[in-house]
């Protein structure tokens, strides 16, 4: 095959002749054989990412399998062919597709007939989306705004809660309804322990002061593992302490004590919430310094004593 400079293409990946007539069929039954074994029925899997997690341990198992009668195994073929094969590109090639959708006034841009939600600081404005088969990332100028596993189907909506937290401190009356919580939910980041915790402080503070504490502390997941999130949760629950600063403060214990080998079990009963004063000094260097004398002051009582004797009759 030549191109506009005549220049030759050696690139060919099928034998030719009567040796590779029957490579493409050879294929595509080996496709169809895996599809019947390993994807019928359909598999019931959360995600794209965990779909291929499956594929990928099917397929290194498939490797001790035999075709037929043939003397080696699928393993064993692909072990004397990897060394034919011709390396991959040095420079990494993008296959994505590159859109530029405008954010809308739901904190929401439109690709491919879905919705994906940004953070609402983008309202208003065009940013730019890298579209893959299976995720799409957002980007706002250079840096990366958003990142979405892509929606199977069309008219959908995939919204994350993290977005909307700034307007929900404003605007807490709209978090029960929101479909972010929603899918939160489902997706098991807004876990029972935030619910109960979220109930808790509505009885205590009403529904606005209860419900901007739990947005403060779902702010907290930005910097701090949700393990350790919702381990402050419960134990701020147990101890009947309904402030973000208090779940803050056991989840910082949490992370702290995540690296350190289990004690005894402490005694049943709530735990005692830790003195922010007594957290703070416990990590304190230990102090040198002599303690204070007063002895010097005692010259002084002795001076006045002697004045007053004096002046007596």
């Amino acid at each position: 095959m030549l191109n506009s400079r005549e220049t030759a293409l050696d690139a060919f990946y099928c034998r030719p002749g009567i040796d590779g007539a029957h490579e493409k069929g050879g294929v595509e039954g080996q496709i169809g054989w895996f599809r019947r074994n390993h994807l019928v029925p359909v598999p019931g899997v959360p995600s794209i990412q965990a779909l291929n997690a499956m594929i990928d341990a099917w397929d290194a198992g498939d490797e001790a399998r035999r075709i037929g009668g043939r003397a080696r195994t699928v393993g064993e073929f692909l072990a004397i062919e990897r060394p034919l094969l011709r390396p991959l590109p040095a420079e990494p090639f993008e296959t994505g597709l590159w859109l530029s959708p405008r954010v809308d006034r739901f904190a929401q841009v439109m690709v491919r007939n879905n919705r994906y939600s940004v953070p609402v600081r983008l309202i208003g404005r065009r940013v730019r989306v890298l579209l893959h088969a299976s995720d799409l990332v957002i980007y706002d100028g250079r840096a990366e705004a958003a990142r979405h596993e892509r929606l199977p189907v069309r008219g959908g909506a995939r919204l994350d809660l993290d977005h909307y937290l700034e307007a929900l401190v404003r605007k807490p009356g709209a978090l029960p309804g929101a479909t972010a919580l929603e899918q939160a939910r489902a997706a098991g980041k807004f876990t029972p322990v935030h619910d109960a915790w979220w109930a808790a402080a509505r009885k205590a503070h009403g529904d606005a002061a209860g419900t901007r504490a739990l947005v403060e502390v779902l702010l907290l997941h930005r910097h701090m593992d949700g393990e350790h999130v919702v381990a402050g949760l419960a134990a701020a629950l147990r101890a009947g302490a309904l402030t973000a600063d208090a779940v803050a403060l056991e989840a910082r214990k949490a992370a702290d004590d995540a690296g350190q080998p289990a004690q005894d079990a402490a005694p049943a009963g709530p735990p005692p919430v830790a003195s922010l004063t007594a957290r703070r000094l416990g990590k304190l260097p230990p102090d040198t310094r002599p303690l204070p004398s007063v002895a010097a002051y005692d010259q002084l009582l002795r001076h006045r004593r002697t004045a007053q004797e004096g002046t007596r009759p």
